[in-house]
């Protein structure tokens, strides 16, 4: 089952550029390599900006460029930071259907509420669910125009993570930090312990009835990953889970069973995902432990993220 997320646009020409030439460009920073890792070949996309959905695409090609400083189409943005971004990470779109929707129709919900409680866009990309994706399906006209395609004549490279800061090199190389796991999570959690997650809390369901969500935002903050049953009937299943890179406290266990209690009855548990943990993080039973470690991991050399997918393990610690 292919994903679907809305691609949030930072200005009104950077739209239109992407719709002319079915193209979504990302920065040459931390949030824009992660959402080039999070959404895949295969993937459906469709573009945010000014509280409007636009158009659905499917994504065909993924592409990181060097030295893309004045690679058409788009210009360099300068933040308030006074910092200057450009965009080397690339996905190829083809166009499915052509809409022009409002975020306040009710298909969006589940989307428009995760911006409301987030207090605007202020992030790359937001994951939907399932059904978001079969209402989309269904908006507007298929798309029969025809889409311009750039051809760009520069070098692309394959993007890798270090274990290093020294080693750091943006674009092409970045520090391994807690979004790119994640985001290694997200797809990894499913097939490891997401089946021992639901005999822990006692769901009498299989893990393929889910669906694993990116962030979720509640009142108080956001969740990292959000699973949910993909079909629900009558009521639905919720394990709310957050990732940390390094040792796990007890404030963070704190942390998740906050959540859990602000958000819904129908929320089972929670999964706090670490590299260790320490003892008093280990003493709630409304919270399931996961260890994660990378299999012969050389802190000195580079992965890719497809690498370091198939090394990543994920153990229950109880």
């Amino acid at each position: 089952m292919p994903d679907y997320f809305l691609i949030s646009l930072s200005n009104r020409r950077n739209l239109e550029l992407c719709i002319e030439y079915a193209l979504a460009g990302f920065t040459n920073s931390i949030n824009g390599l992660w959402t080039f890792f999070d959404i895949n070949v295969g993937d459906y996309v469709s573009f945010l900006y000014g509280a409007r959905v636009r158009n659905l695409y499917r994504v065909v090609k993924k592409v990181a460029y060097k030295n893309a400083e004045n690679l058409p189409p788009w210009p360099p943005i300068t933040f308030r930071s006074k910092r200057t971004y450009y965009f080397p990470f690339r996905l190829f779109l083809k166009q499915e259907r052509e809409f022009n929707e409002p975020m306040v129709r009710p298909e969006f919900s589940y989307v428009a509420e995760n911006l409301l409680l987030r207090g605007g866009y202020r992030k790359t990309h937001f994951q939907a669910d399932t059904i978001t994706f079969y209402n989309v399906s269904e908006m507007g006209n298929a798309f029969n125009g025809k889409t311009k395609y750039i051809e760009f004549e520069a070098e692309p490279f394959e993007p890798k993570i270090v274990f290093k800061r020294e080693n750091q090199k943006i674009p092409e190389k970045f520090y391994f930090k807690e979004l790119i796991l994640q985001s290694l999570v997200r797809r990894k959690i499913q097939s490891s312990v997401l089946d021992d997650a639901l005999e822990f809390f006692g769901v009498d369901k299989s893990p393929d009835e889910f669906e694993v969500l990116g962030e979720k935002a509640l009142p108080e903050g956001y969740v990292d990953i959000f699973i949910k049953l993909r079909h629900p009937t009558g009521t639905n299943k919720y394990l709310l889970v957050e990732v940390k890179t390094g040792k796990a406290q007890r404030k963070d266990i704190e942390q998740l069973i906050g959540y859990i209690s602000e958000f819904s009855n129908e929320t089972v548990g929670g999964i706090l995902i670490a590299r260790d943990f320490s003892k008093s993080a280990l003493d709630n039973s409304k919270i399931l432990p996961v260890r994660y470690y990378f299999n012969n991991l050389d802190k000195s050399a580079e992965y890719s993220y497809e690498e370091l997918l198939r090394m990543l393990t994920l153990e229950v610690v109880i």
